[in-house]
C-alpha cells in the first residue's frame, strides 16, 4: 500500500480553522494545464484564490481536487485546482499557513535545463518565484518563525514548512489590504 499525501488533510485544516476563528483562507495555486481558474487573474504562472465560505459555493475540498464556483469581476465561474498544484494555503488576516513545494511541469524544466547562460553585456533575468519562495522559506526558519528544518548547504530541505506566508502581503497580492507587517 502507497503512502498518501498529508497536503489534502492539511489544506482541509487550515481552511477549517480559519473558518472557525473567523479568517479568510487563501489558497496559493501554481498555475498549470490541469487548473480551471480564469486566465485572466493569473500573474507570473500563480494565482490566490479566496476560498471562505462566503466567497464560494459548492466548495469541496477532496484529495485529489479543490473544486467550488465563484464570482471573479460579478461572472459567476468553475474553479478546478488539482491537489498538486497548490502551492499553499494561509490565514489572509495574519498570514499564518502552510507552503508546500510543487512540482515544476517537465517542459518547463526541460526549458529551465536548456536556456543558455546570459552573455555578459545582457540584463540578468527577473528570479523565478520558486527561487524567492525558497529563499522565504530560509529566512522564515532561520528567523524563529518557523520549526527549524534540516539544512544542507543553506537549502531548507522539508516538503511542508509551517512559516508565516508572505503572500499576504500587499507587495505580492493587492487584494491584502491589511496585514501586519512581517
Amino acid at each position: 500500500m502507497s503512502e498518501q499525501s498529508a497536503k489534502p488533510y492539511l489544506v482541509r485544516a487550515i481552511s477549517e480553522w480559519c473558518a472557525d476563528n473567523g479568517l479568510t483562507p487563501y489558497l496559493a495555486v501554481r498555475v498549470n494545464a490541469q487548473t480551471k481558474v480564469p486566465r485572466a487573474y493569473v500573474k507570473n504562472g500563480e494565482i490566490v484564490l479566496n476560498v471562505s465560505a462566503s466567497a464560494t459555493r459548492r466548495l469541496t475540498i477532496d484529495n485529489d481536487w479543490i473544486q467550488f464556483t465563484a464570482r471573479f469581476n460579478g461572472v459567476s465561474q468553475e474553479v478546478s485546482v488539482p491537489m498538486s498544484a497548490v502551492a499553499g494555503i494561509f490565514a489572509k488576516e495574519t498570514g499564518y499557513g502552510f507552503s508546500f513545494n510543487v512540482p515544476q511541469d517537465a517542459a518547463a524544466s526541460l526549458e529551465a535545463a536548456t536556456i543558455p547562460a546570459p552573455e555578459a553585456d545582457e540584463k540578468p533575468r527577473a528570479i523565478s518565484s520558486a527561487a524567492v519562495r525558497a529563499a522565504r522559506t530560509c529566512r522564515s526558519s532561520s528567523s524563529g518563525r518557523g520549526p527549524p528544518g534540516p539544512r544542507a548547504g543553506g537549502v531548507v530541505r522539508r516538503a511542508v514548512t509551517t512559516v508565516r506566508s508572505r503572500a499576504a502581503s500587499p507587495r505580492y497580492n493587492a487584494r491584502a489590504s491589511h496585514v501586519p507587517p512581517a
